[in-house]
């Protein structure tokens, strides 16, 4: 008991729950980048396969597509996490220059922009006049309530980078385990592809503290989709080259 209060005083919110860090840049990178190698690649080779290439054929192609799609991955989080980043900032400098060019306007606004939580104008005014008393204070609380976003807490490029390649490159190498084990066969490929939207299902389904079964199913249904696809796709192109 004696720790309990101990630790309620040293954080009065972490003693009946904690949250996760869902604004450090990671997670979605990595969730989107292991779904999308994996639903990727598994209808590349599905495609494939349905073309009537051969297996060394089909899993060359699954390679590619796994070195091709982890760059490209990699390259797209990087400039948009970037691209981000840098326009929170020229927005931080535009209202750096407004809060020092007229500070009661801005302060005023703020004002206004509390009372959206419920409180009183008085209080609110009390506040914004509190909060003013740091410039820095005064900037930061600004950009988040106008823009919704902290500019001290912003992605890394560099890590998004990182897992969106990474994780695209585990995600496309579960089709292809069946052909560098030495089975060249496109139902097994297909099979661990299955098996794998699945479990990405379940998975991001669990980290987000919602129904498994039904994560596990709706990534089941949506990946088998986008294979039937391709491979339609293969063996009307293959048909029709043939």
């Amino acid at each position: 008991m004696a720790e309990d209060l101990a630790r309620a005083l040293e954080d009065p919110h972490g003693i009946d729950h904690q949250h996760p860090d869902v604004a450090g840049g990671w997670l979605r990178p990595a969730v989107f980048g292991a779904m999308d190698g994996l639903v990727t690649n598994t209808a590349l080779i599905a495609g494939a396969g349905g073309s009537g290439l051969a297996p060394h054929a089909v899993a060359l192609t699954g390679v590619a597509g796994l070195v091709a799609g982890a760059f490209s991955m990699a390259l797209g989080e990087y400039t948009s996490v970037t691209a981000q980043n840098e326009q929170l900032e020229a927005q931080v400098r535009v209202e750096e220059e407004s809060l020092a060019r007229v500070p009661d306007a801005e302060q005023r606004e703020l004002a206004g922009l509390l009372t959206k939580y419920g409180m009183s104008e008085e209080t609110a005014a009390q506040a914004s006049r509190e909060i003013h008393r740091d410039n820095a204070v005064a900037l930061r609380a600004h950009v988040i309530q106008e823009i919704g976003l902290d500019p001290d807490d912003q992605p890394s490029p560099l890590v998004a980078a990182g897992l969106s390649f990474l994780m695209f490159a585990l995600g496309a190498l579960v089709p292809l385990l069946p052909y560098i084990f030495g089975f060249g066969s496109l139902a097994y490929g297909l099979a661990f592809g299955f098996v794998g939207f699945a479990v990405a299902g379940a998975f991001s389904a669990r980290l987000t503290a919602q129904s498994i079964r039904l994560g596990a199913l709706r990534q089941l249904g949506l990946g088998m989709a986008a294979v039937a696809a391709t491979y339609s796709v293969g063996l009307l192109v293959g048909h029709s080259v043939a």
